[in-house]
Parts: structure tokens; C-alpha cells; sequence
């Protein structure tokens, strides 16, 4: 049904996220794509959906040449591609999503209901059409979804990440629509998803992304989980330099104590501790609840319920409190929540501490604002061609290290660092573990999250593996591994003979 021929797809900024992927997915089935975060399954399904072009490579859809060149043209041509954050319109009924392009007011009304009791029946499921979107749960807007993709007569349905924040029973749901709509509808599936034990279950075929190539792609059969994980690890950042800790820190005093943190829907009755000069991994894949934990205890999901305690004394549940309590945050999205583009460097790193910067304690003072971002870009080797320029104007790596830059000459004596080193080059990803290990010599902590497992047992003592929002192992730095990392992420459980 669907062919890729040697894509590859190379970005201006000189990022080549694939590089020669060959597919090819057979008429009724479920094909399962796996891979790490960042092996290019996003761009590999932006490109089929018509979002992104691929710098070279052939599309063929059943037996002829494609050339897409918006996503209107695989939508036509009988694709449809569900994402994870379902784009549906909450303040619109049930009937009108799934009829979104062919609702044409009430005189339509009579005729789309007759097709909407079709599609139920398709699918075996009741839903009052006229329920609001916005009052459904995020299974019920799963099932849209796909009732959406159903009526646009899509041949072909992408499922990115379709399960990461259901429920079990709705997982189940989803499993049994799509197994049924492949069986007795012809409708064939791609099916991503972070949590191998679904794709291994679901799947007739599986393929493997690794850093843009296709390393693995055979029938889910002939799989071990064992095989899969192997394919989804393999070896990769071998220029990084392993900074690995061996030692532990656990008896050393306690420094962030965080007990029963909960966050409906995105994080589930979470403890652990911090001791001084400790750093501590969060191992989780993409939904697993990672960075939500880091802004539960921050304060910044004013939803999130439990203590966060930081030096014997509990902290009031806001940023401000944690900021001034001495709590840092880097977050993911840096140039969202870290910086504000416009600004320059010196308005940047100022942020946290205007008072300690100020005339009197009230009145900002641009000497000594500037001063410090001075010696931030001296301390941190920032290129730039001087305090004066924007944010917006430095590369990755450069914009990180002014996200650091803000937190390093207060008072933070706990860090939480949500992918510290996305999107730097590996020399600049160097620098940054090794900042991170200079906080822990001067009894500082850090929770780090990351991606790349990898680069957690570079830098942690302590691993947390996190899924669903949920701790669900723990294991010391140098007694683990990636792949009992990805396995117990993925909940595959411990591989057989990995302590």
C-alpha cells in the first residue's frame, strides 16, 4: 500500500534526521515503527502526512509515484495521521468533529446522523454525537479521532503515540478498534508508540529507527523484546565521553524531599530524595510524566497536590516560593519558558535575581545586570558578540547555556533539569554534564531528565524510571544499563539477568 524509497531528509540548520529510510507497509495491517526519542519517526510521519518534504527519496502509494506537497494531498489521497495531542475542536459536538470538513449547519444534521450511526456501528462504540468535545475524556477523543480519519475514508491511518495518556480500560478500546477495522474494514494501520508490550501485541510487523536509519524490520513474530530494545539502543554518542559516577550519595544529609506528589492525569503519588551532591536521572519515554514532575515541584502546575520539602522546611506550592527557597528550573521548551527571545543575554541571566541586582532592592541596575552576563558568557565560553545580543540571535547550544547562566551566581541549591543538552552538539553537551557535575562537588542537587539514557548514566548516581506518571523502578547509575532502562520504561519489565 504505502512505499518509502531511500528518504532522506536534511533541515537548514544542517540536522539530517534521516538518511536513506526504506518502508514499506502491507495492505491490512497494523505496522508498529519504534524507536528512541529523536530516530526521526516524527519526520518520518510528517513526511508521509504532506507536513514536510523529503530532500530525496520516493513516495509510492498503492504502485504509483506520490508527490505531496501539502497535507491536503495524502488526506485526498486516503491517509490520515492521528497525533498524540488529538486535534480536535473542543467547543464543537461530537458529530460536528467528526463530520469537521462536510458540516454544513442543520440542513445537514439529518443525513450526517444517519452516517454517524454507520460509522458506531463500524466500530462498536456509543457516543452521543452532540456531547462537546471538551467534555469528553481523552479516550472518547481518541475514538473521535479515529471515527474523524473514518469519514474522510482514510485507507491508511498513522497512529503517533495514540495511548500515552489513556487509561487501561480505553487502552484496551482503542486495541480492539483498530484490530477490528483492519480484520473487516481493509483499513490498514502505522502504529507508534513508546510502550513496546502494545506494539508487540498489536502489530504484524514491526520497524526500528535508530538515529535516522532503518536498523531493524521484521515481522513482530519473529521479535523478542530482548531483540527490540537491543535495536532501539545500539551505540550511539560514542564520541561523549562517559562521565559516569560510580559513587552513591545516599549517605549523605537530605536535601529535597518531595512525598506524595499528584497531578490529575499527569502524575501519580510521587517520593524520593535528593541528598547534598546528588544527582539524581528521571528515565522515562516521551509521555511518561518526565518533565511533569519537574513542574509539579517547582510550582509551576499549581494543580499538582503534595509536599516538596527543601532543607528540613516545606515549600509553598508556587515558583516564586521555590525560587526563593532555592529551587532552579531549566526547562525543555527554552526559548517558552526559559528565556524571553528578544531580550538580550544581560536582561536574560538578570531575571532571577533582580533584587540582588538592584539599587536599594527596588530599581534595576543595568551595570550591574550587564556584569554578570559578562561573566556568565566568560564562565560558560557563551559565543556571542557580547552582552547586548538577543537570545534570539545564539545557536542551541549558546541559548542553553544562558538558560544555566540565569540560575548561577544566586542561591539555587537544587537544580531540576528538564533535556538540559537537547539539541546542542556534542561538545557543548560535554560541557553542560560536566556543569552538572560541578553542582553535585559543591553539594548542590540536580533531578535530570533526559532523553538519551545514555547521557542519565553519564552524569546520575541514582536512576528514577518513570511511566505513566508513576515511578516504577529504581536503580544505581553504575548498576544499570540502557537497555534495562528502556525495557523498564517501556514496561517490558527488567531484562532476564540485568540486576
Amino acid at each position: 500500500m504505502l512505499e518509502l524509497t531511500d528518504i532522506t531528509k536534511l533541515f537548514p540548520n544542517g540536522t539530517l534526521a534521516l538518511k536513506g529510510v526504506d518502508l514499506t507497509v502491507a495492505r491490512r495491517t497494523v505496522h508498529g515503527i519504534v524507536g528512541a526519542n529523536g530516530a526521526g519517526k516524527s519526520t518520518l510521519f510528517k513526511i508521509v502526512a504532506g507536513a514536510l518534504a523529503p530532500t530525496s527519496g520516493e513516495i509510492r502509494w498503492k504502485g504509483e509515484p506520490a508527490d505531496w506537497s501539502s497535507p491536503a494531498a495524502p488526506l485526498a489521497a486516503g491517509i490520515s495521521t492521528i497525533y498524540q495531542h488529538i486535534p480536535l475542536v473542543p467547543t464543537l459536538s461530537v458529530l460536528e468533529n467528526v463530520f469537521l470538513n462536510d458540516f454544513r449547519g442543520l440542513y445537514a444534521r439529518g443525513r450526517l446522523l444517519k452516517r454517524y450511526r454507520e460509522m458506531l456501528n463500524r466500530v462498536q462504540y456509543e457516543l452521543d454525537p452532540d456531547l462537546r468535545v471538551s467534555e469528553l475524556s481523552i479516550g472518547q477523543r481518541q475514538m473521535v479521532a479515529i471515527m474523524h480519519a473514518l469519514a474522510h475514508g482514510a485507507e491508511l491511518v498513522i497512529m503517533d503515540e495514540p495511548t500515552a495518556s489513556l487509561a487501561q480500560g480505553e487502552r484496551e478500546l482503542v486495541f480492539d478498534t483498530v484490530r477490528r477495522l483492519r480484520d473487516r474494514d481493509d483499513v490498514t494501520f502505522i502504529y507508534c508508540s513508546h510502550f513496546l508490550d502494545e506494539v508487540l501485541s498489536l502489530t504484524d510487523r514491526i520497524t526500528v529507527l535508530r538515529d535516522g536509519l532503518v536498523v531493524a524490520d521484521e515481522p513482530t513474530a519473529e521479535l523478542t523484546e530482548e531483540r527490540l530494545v537491543d535495536a532501539m539502543v545500539g551505540k550511539r554518542l560514542a564520541s561523549l565521553e562517559s562521565l559516569r559516577q560510580r559513587e552513591t550519595r545516599e549517605d549523605a544529609p537530605a536535601l529535597l524531599e518531595v512525598h506524595g506528589l499528584d497531578s490529575p492525569g499527569r502524575v501519580s503519588d510521587v517520593s524520593f530524595t535528593v541528598h547534598e551532591g546528588e544527582i539524581v536521572g528521571l528515565a522515562g519515554l516521551l509521555g511518561s510524566g518526565r518533565s511533569e514532575i519537574l513542574h509539579a515541584i517547582f510550582g509551576s502546575d499549581r494543580s499538582a497536590k503534595g509536599s516538596v520539602i527543601l532543607r528540613g522546611r516545606e515549600i509553598d506550592r508556587s515558583a516564586r516560593a521555590a525560587v526563593r527557597s532555592g529551587i532552579a528550573l531549566v526547562p525543555e521548551e527554552r526559548m517558552r519558558q526559559g528565556l524571553v527571545p528578544d531580550w538580550e543575554i544581560w536582561r536574560n541571566t538578570s531575571l532571577p535575581d533582580l533584587t540582588e541586582l538592584s539599587a536599594a532592592g527596588a530599581l534595576p541596575t543595568r551595570a550591574r545586570e550587564v556584569q554578570r552576563a559578562e561573566r556568565a558568557i566568560r564562565d560558560l565560553r557563551i559565543v556571542a558578540r557580547s552582552a547586548d545580543a538577543p537570545v534570539s540571535s545564539l545557536s542551541g547550544g549558546n541559548a542553553q547555556k544562558v538558560v544555566f547562566a540565569k540560575w548561577l551566581y544566586g542561591n539555587p541549591s537544587v537544580f531540576l533539569l528538564d533535556e538540559p543538552t537537547v539539541g546542542v552538539d556534542v561538545e557543548t553537551k560535554a560541557e553542560i554534564l560536566e556543569l552538572i557535575r560541578r553542582f553535585a562537588r559543591e553539594g548542590k542537587g540536580a533531578v535530570v531528565v533526559s532523553s538519551e539514557f545514555e547521557e542519565i548514566l553519564a552524569v546520575a548516581h541514582r536512576v528514577l524510571v518513570i511511566s505513566r506518571g508513576r515511578i516504577v523502578a529504581e536503580r544505581r547509575a553504575a548498576e544499570t544499563s540502557e537497555e534495562e532502562l528502556l525495557a523498564l520504561a517501556s514496561g517490558l519489565g527488567a531484562k532476564e539477568g540485568v540486576a
